[in-house]
């Protein structure tokens, strides 16, 4: 039986993933609001699908998985907008369902570990909007859901190495400060995983096994690419934009201990420098 996965919001982590299940035979129907798109999609195995809410209901009705990774944005969830009775209809003929969140849902734990049982506590409204939008979509009976809460998101076109290339990359240094993150590759391992296995209404979070200060992070990549290193920035008195500095207000260890117990996952990339190497050996040094 072929297997059809609807991605409500075909964007980079989407694309990972259906790299690891075109080549099994599966189907990936990916949304798109730019018809121009639309070739693109197809010269990647994907069928286009307009983010119109006909083309979206038909694609409902074919669709056995549906991965949800449009973020919400100043009205709350788009795709709950656009079709979630649809969804609602079609929720219990669909084997598994799987939404994208953040870690932000935590908030702030000042250099504390959280994991999956800790309390929702979003200090920041891109925190809060998640929380909400896992909310909406839990609410939908008989929907076969799991959430995903995400850590910082790197990998190919999105790793350090074009910005300390440029001298642009700079290391703003917070004391005590961390963040977890995860590579693009282990996101599409974790879904991959988790639709062989489902086990709905889970939440696994998503990250590396190393929570690190961004500073060191940008430090690896200089001497990975043999170059000085950026300078170092007082967070106190560096200039930011107010979306910068916001990222800098949670402060929390983002434990993984559930994808490898529950799922089976051994990551690709358990920490930034194997993960920083496989980039730099894909991107080539120039």
């Amino acid at each position: 039986m072929t297997q059809t996965l609807l991605s409500l919001g075909h964007g980079y982590s989407a694309q990972a993933l259906a790299k690891r299940l075109l080549p099994q035979g599966w189907t990936i129907l990916g949304t798109t609001r730019d018809p121009e798109k639309a070739g693109k999609l197809r010269e990647q195995g994907i069928e286009p699908v307009l983010w119109e809410r006909a083309q979206v209901e038909a694609a409902l009705e074919r669709a056995s998985q549906l991965l949800i990774s449009a973020g919400p944005d100043a009205e709350g969830d788009p795709s709950l907008r656009l079709c979630g009775d649809a969804v609602a209809r079609r929720a219990p003929a669909l084997d598994w369902a799987g939404y994208l969140s953040t870690t932000g849902v935590y908030g702030d734990q000042d250099g504390g570990w959280v994991d999956e049982e800790t309390p929702l506590t979003p200090g920041t409204a891109r925190g809060r909007a998640r929380a909400e939008a896992e909310a909406a979509w839990q609410a939908i009976p008989d929907l076969p859901l799991h959430l995903f809460r995400l850590a910082g998101i790197y990998g190919p076109g999105r790793g350090p190495f074009a910005k300390v290339r440029r001298g642009t990359a700079r290391r703003i240094v917070k004391p005590g400060q961390v963040f977890s993150r995860i590579h693009v590759d282990d996101i599409a391992q974790v879904l991959e995983a988790s639709i062989a296995h489902p086990a709905p209404g889970t939440a696994y979070n998503l990250c590396d096994d190393d929570p690190a200060p961004p500073q060191d992070v940008l430090l690896h990549a200089a001497e990975l690419l043999g170059v000085a290193p950026p300078p170092v920035e007082d967070f106190d008195t560096a200039e930011m934009s107010p979306m910068a500095r916001s990222f800098y207000a949670e402060n929390k260890r983002v434990s993984n201990r559930r994808i490898k117990e529950a799922l089976g996952v051994e990551l690709l990339y358990p920490d930034y420098r194997a993960g920083l190497q496989a980039l730099l050996d894909e991107e080539g040094p120039a």
